[in-house]
C-alpha cells in the first residue's frame, strides 16, 4: 500500500511562508495609519496618495503571505504537482487590490489639478510621516533585495552593489518576492516624490505640484499591477525554466557515465519551484537492473536541488545521435 503523506501543521506551514511579504505587510499597515493621520490634518492630495499605496501594500503583502503559505503544502493524491501556483493565484488578487487603489489615486490626482488646494498647514507632521516612509519601505526593499539573491542562487552583494544584482536576477526570485520587490521600488519613489511635493508647496504654494505627485504615484502602481500580472498570469500558464537552471539540470544529469545523450527535457517554473521531466539516453548494454538503478540514482541526484519539488526521468539506450548537443547548436545559431 502506498505510503499516506504526513499531515502538515498550520503553524510549520507558516514559518515557511514568505518573510519579505509578512515584515512588509507590517511596515505598511504603520505606513498606513501614519499617512492617514497627516492627510486628515494636512489635506494633502500627495500623502493621500501615499496612504492608499501603504494601504493597497498592507492589504496586497497580506493575501500574498496567506498564498505563499498555502503553496508550500505538499503534493496530495488530488494535487499531485503540489500547490505551487496557489501564490500566482493570490498574486492576481493583489493586482485586482493594487488596480482599484491606482485609480482612486488618480482619480484624486485630476481632482487636485482641477481644484487645487495648496499649502493647508501640518508640514512638519507631513515630512516626518514621509521620511518615515521612506526609512521604513526603504529597509523592506534592502530585504527583499537580500531575498532576491538568495532565491536566485546568486553570489552575495552589499552596498549600491545590491541594486544591480537584484535587477539582474529578480526574475528568478519567489512570486511574492518580486511583488515586494516591485511595490516597495515604488513606495519609495512615491514617498520621494511626495516629500518634495510638501516642501516645494509649503515654500513656493506652487499648488498644482501635489496634483501631478498624486497622479504620477497612480501612474507608477498601474505599472506595478501590470508587470506584476503579467508574471503571475504567465506563471498560472506554466513558465518554462530560466536557460540556466535548465543548463544545471543538464549537467548534473550528463554527469553520470553512464549517461551518453539527453533526448529530451522539460522543466516547469511553478512559484519557486521547478518539476523536471526528461529521457535520457544510456551507453548500451547495460541490464535492465542496472539502467534503473542509474535512473533512480540521478533522480536522487536532481531532487538534492532543493528549488526542485519533483524529477521524473524516463531512460532509453543510446541511438547515437546526439540530440542535446544539436539543440544546442541550433539555438546558438538563432
Amino acid at each position: 500500500m502506498a505510503e499516506q503523506p504526513k499531515s502538515e501543521s498550520l503553524m510549520s506551514l507558516v514559518k515557511k511562508g514568505n518573510t519579505s511579504s509578512a515584515v512588509a505587510m507590517a511596515g505598511n499597515a504603520v505606513l498606513a495609519l501614519c499617512k492617514g493621520g497627516a492627510f486628515l490634518f494636512s489635506g494633502s492630495g500627495a500623502m493621500f496618495a501615499s496612504a492608499m499605496h501603504s494601504l493597497a501594500d498592507a492589504i496586497n503583502q497580506g493575501f500574498v503571505f496567506v498564498g505563499s503559505v498555502l503553496s508550500e503544502k505538499k503534493p496530495t493524491p488530488r494535487f499531485p504537482t503540489g500547490f505551487g501556483r496557489v501564490i500566482n493565484i493570490f498574486c492576481m488578487i493583489a493586482v485586482i487590490v493594487v488596480t482599484i487603489m491606482a485609480y482612486e489615486t488618480i482619480h484624486e490626482g485630476i481632482h487636485l489639478l482641477q481644484h487645487p488646494v495648496g499649502h493647508t498647514g501640518g508640514l512638519w507632521i507631513n515630512i516626518g510621516v514621509l521620511v518615515l516612509n521612506i526609512l521604513i519601505d526603504g529597509a523592506i526593499l534592502i530585504k527583499a533585495m537580500k531575498e532576491i539573491l538568495k532565491e536566485a542562487r546568486a553570489p552575495k552583494a552589499t552596498g549600491f552593489g545590491l541594486v544591480p544584482a537584484a535587477i539582474k536576477n529578480v526574475g528568478r526570485a519567489a512570486p511574492p518576492t518580486r511583488l515586494v520587490f516591485y511595490e516597495d521600488v515604488v513606495a519609495v519613489l512615491g514617498a520621494t516624490l511626495a516629500l518634495i511635493s510638501v516642501v516645494v508647496i509649503a515654500l513656493t504654494n506652487f499648488a498644482l505640484l501635489d496634483g501631478i505627485v498624486t497622479t504620477l504615484i497612480g501612474c507608477l502602481m498601474i505599472a506595478v499591477a501590470f508587470r506584476v500580472g503579467y508574471d503571475n498570469m504567465i506563471g498560472l500558464i506554466g513558465v518554462a525554466a530560466p536557460q540556466d537552471i535548465e543548463d544545471k539540470v543538464s549537467q548534473t544529469i550528463l554527469a553520470d557515465t553512464h549517461v551518453a545523450d539527453i533526448q529530451m527535457m522539460r522543466i516547469i517554473q511553478e512559484g519557486r519551484y521547478y518539476h523536471v521531466e526528461g529521457l535520457i539516453e544510456l551507453t548500451k548494454g547495460l541490464s535492465l537492473a542496472d539502467a534503473d538503478d542509474i535512473k533512480f540514482r540521478i533522480q536522487e541526484k536532481l531532487m538534492t536541488n532543493p528549488d526542485i519539488a519533483d524529477a521524473a526521468i524516463s531512460i532509453i539506450e543510446d541511438d547515437g545521435v546526439n540530440s542535446w548537443g544539436k539543440k544546442h547548436a541550433d539555438i546558438s545559431q538563432k
